[in-house]
């Protein structure tokens, strides 16, 4: 059983390991350390204490997979109607990576109906096989069957490295499939790569809050599966002449599933999606009213683009959820972002830092957005968004 203690003999009372510690978890009392109720074991503390005072005893787990049989790396190749999700894309890109330097195969999981077509699609952007399961029951993605057929599939094939799309169906999906086969899972990725001595993958995601950045493995567990946030990866150039095989597998399909898609509905905010727009207007608190946030779907109008928000815009109420840029919200990578009356909190960058070009207005000169801005207006954005939607109607015809 992990246990953490600490060494009152090398104890001087320095309180570094309280300031370290991300829960407030370590208190120092008559000059020495004391370890509270609430510490979670992440061993932040033990680096920070320059006098070896902390005896941190983790836990070795012992797997009892025959790790050696599995090879391959394989991403769920989420669709709708027919149509591969951009991420899906972006993870073949990334797994063509990771696959060349394993020397092993990078296969697609595409399930659905009618999806032969799209099977083609994803041999082009990089795919060596695509395990293919169509049927009726599949067109509209429920977790229930979607999770019980990719745990049969990996069982069967056994693939080393299993990436999925944060995305809606991803992050229901991926802890599914990895509880029913005893794997871990590491969400929200942002960089992925190989260990060189090891032949592991090191998956990078941003913690606390997007304060540090933690890399993970699972060394003892096979797969390895991660979540990948969207618009972090790039998808490779599609190649029609590529080769690659379609593997139709036998598959149990699931029957008498306790939930069902009656009616799929898409909303106004889904004629434009966040997530695949090349131009996103985004609005924090600085647009001083909800009813300001008609400039930027004025100018996101005018330009084909999506309206984004930052959370603190959401957490005010005066804009959907479904709008936020950031840590906790979606990752974007558009051609170019408006970011109006946004400051650049930390949490805000991490979710849109790798747009092409970054156009920031805002009425504080020292705001940490123009930090990364590619261009910076200072002045007040209720002016400045007017005259740049009457200037792009102009050129724009």
């Amino acid at each position: 059983m992990a246990e953490i203690k600490i060494v009152t003999e090398k104890c001087i009372g320095c309180k570094l390991c309280v300031s370290a510690c991300p829960f407030s978890a370590i208190e120092v009392e008559e000059k020495k350390a004391v370890i509270l109720d609430n510490c979670t074991l992440c061993g932040v503390c033990v680096s920070s204490c320059k006098f070896d005072a902390i005896d941190f005893q983790k836990d070795e787990t012992q797997s009892t997979v025959d790790i050696s049989s599995y090879n391959g790396v394989w991403v769920f190749a989420e669709q709708k109607d027919g149509v591969p999700n951009g991420v899906a894309l972006e993870l073949l890109g990334e797994g063509r990576k990771l696959a060349d330097t394993l020397q092993s195969p990078l296969s697609a999981v595409l399930l659905g109906e009618n999806v032969g077509e799209t099977a083609k699609q994803l041999i082009a952007h990089g795919a060596d096989n695509v395990y293919l399961v169509d049927h009726p029951s599949l067109k509209n993605f429920i977790d229930e069957s979607y999770a019980d057929i990719f745990a049969q599939l990996i069982e069967t094939y056994k693939p080393e490295i299993v990436l999925l799309g944060a995305t809606t169906y991803g992050r229901s999906l991926g802890p599914r499939v990895s509880s029913r086969i005893s794997t871990g899972l590491t969400a929200d990725c942002t960089k992925l790569e190989i260990d060189d001595e090891r032949k592991i993958l090191l998956q990078t995601r941003p913690a606390f809050g997007g304060n540090l950045m933690a890399t993970i493995i699972c060394p003892n567990h096979r797969p390895q599966m991660s979540t990948v946030r969207p618009k972090v990866m790039k998808a490779m150039e599609p190649d029609s002449s590529r080769l690659g095989n379609i593997i139709t597998p036998n598959v149990k399909i699931p029957e008498n599933l306790k939930t069902k898609v009656l009616e799929v509905v898409s909303t106004l905010t889904e004629m434009v999606n966040l997530t695949e727009a090349d131009i996103i207007v985004s609005g924090g608190r600085g647009m001083g009213d909800p009813k300001n946030f008609a400039l930027l779907e004025d100018l996101a109008r005018v330009l084909g683009g999506a309206v984004g928000a930052s959370r603190a815009a959401v957490d005010a109420g005066w804009i959907e959820y479904s709008h936020q840029v950031g840590q906790t919200g979606k990752t974007v990578g558009p051609k170019v972002y408006f970011a109006c009356g946004i400051s650049g909190a930390v949490q805000h960058l991490a979710g849109m830092s790798s747009s092409d070009t970054i156009i920031a207005i805002n009425k504080n000169p020292d705001a940490p957005i123009f930090n990364i801005a590619t261009f910076g207006i200072v002045g007040d954005v209720l002016q400045v968004i007017p005259a740049l939607i009457s200037e792009f109607k102009t050129q724009l015809g």
